[in-house]
């Protein structure tokens, strides 16, 4: 968590926000107090990670074979 003084704040304040997308917690505080906390409304978004889903689904043997209640129809 970072702590800030309202007064230097502004100067930084760019550097702040990008900080809490970043994930990190900041406050900002007025004579050490805490009066502000920065929070990003979306955080980064994860990158998908290929696999990682494996194990977890199973597909039937007979997937693709044709439903009885269709057998007219073909």
């Amino acid at each position: 968590m970072l702590n800030v003084d309202i007064t230097k704040a502004g100067d930084c304040l760019p550097e702040l926000v990008a900080q809490s997308i970043d994930g990190n917690r900041v406050v900002i505080t007025r004579n050490g107090k805490p009066v502000v906390k920065l929070v990003a409304l979306a955080g980064k978004k994860r990158k998908r990670k290929f696999g990682s889903a494996k194990g977890l689904i199973r597909i039937s043997d007979d997937f693709d074979e044709p439903l009885e209640d269709f057998k007219d129809y073909m």
